[in-house]
């Protein structure tokens, strides 16, 4: 066809001789995504391995774990325990508000003072959607039930020792505020022998998972995307130069072999 201009844009895109490069791009695309997929399939599987792992460790005693001077670390935190210890008066348990719980909203945690080796652990009892109002009977007595460590939170307003409320477990805080040493942390309480008649067990955190567990597959599937990425990048490129080269081919009244 000479001196004319009768195929269309999307004929040129579409002739014999780009047949190859769009079969090339079409099949790296493919192999780019598969194997980025595969990659990111093998990072979940790792964190899900790792997270297991972390569920997994055993239950020890207290007292193996950590002391009431030790500062609280990584190795404490969300760790299983058995405590045993004595529970103080039922006036000197605290509200603490506005705590999530699984699947129900905003609520209180009833926290009580557990004296375990002259200082008090904080331990939180239970959970409610009811306004606190008076505090439940603690349990008698050496009480022996599990829990699991918690690292003191943050800030979240001040303790009103009228009502005894707070806006979290802040050991900082509640150190100032009570009249016997605190153990640096708190433990929510897995034991329903001293869960009150009415609240619900307070709901134990999903372990955290560093993203560098598996990080190498991580990089990989992002690199196998970022590969595709540029694959589309270049199959345009090359395509847009060799359908401008064939117009400028026919505006020059070559013949084109479609």
């Amino acid at each position: 066809m000479t001196g004319e201009r009768p195929l269309s844009t999307w004929r040129l895109w579409f002739r014999p001789s780009m047949i190859g490069l769009h079969a090339f791009a079409i099949l790296a695309i493919a192999v780019c995504v598969v194997a980025g997929s595969w990659q990111l399939g093998v990072y979940d599987a790792r964190q899900s391995e790792q997270r297991a792992d972390v569920q997994e460790v055993p239950t020890a005693p207290l007292d193996e774990v950590w002391g009431p001077d030790d500062v609280f670390t990584s190795v404490q935190q969300r760790r299983p325990v058995t405590v045993t210890g004595q529970f103080r008066p039922a006036e000197e348990q605290i509200w603490v508000t506005d705590q999530e719980q699984a699947g129900e909203g905003e609520g209180s945690w009833l926290v009580a003072p557990v004296m375990v080796d002259g200082s008090a652990l904080l331990v939180v009892r239970g959970w409610t959607a009811e306004e606190p109002e008076s505090f439940p009977d603690v349990p008698q007595g050496m009480v022996t039930f599990d829990g699991v460590l918690q690292p003191s939170d943050t800030p979240a307003g001040r303790f009103d020792p009228e009502t005894r409320t707070i806006g979290s477990v802040r050991v900082q805080t509640l150190i100032n505020e009570l009249p016997y040493d605190l153990w640096s942390g708190y433990a929510l309480g897995e034991d329903e022998a001293i869960v009150p008649a009415g609240f619900a067990a307070p709901a134990i955190p999903e372990p955290e998972v560093s993203w560098t567990a598996g990080g190498r597959n991580l990089g990989y599937g992002l690199q196998w995307w970022v590969f595709g990425g540029f694959v589309v990048f270049m199959w345009w490129r090359m395509g847009r130069e060799s359908v401008e080269t064939a117009r400028s081919a026919l505006d020059r009244g070559d013949t084109l072999t479609t």
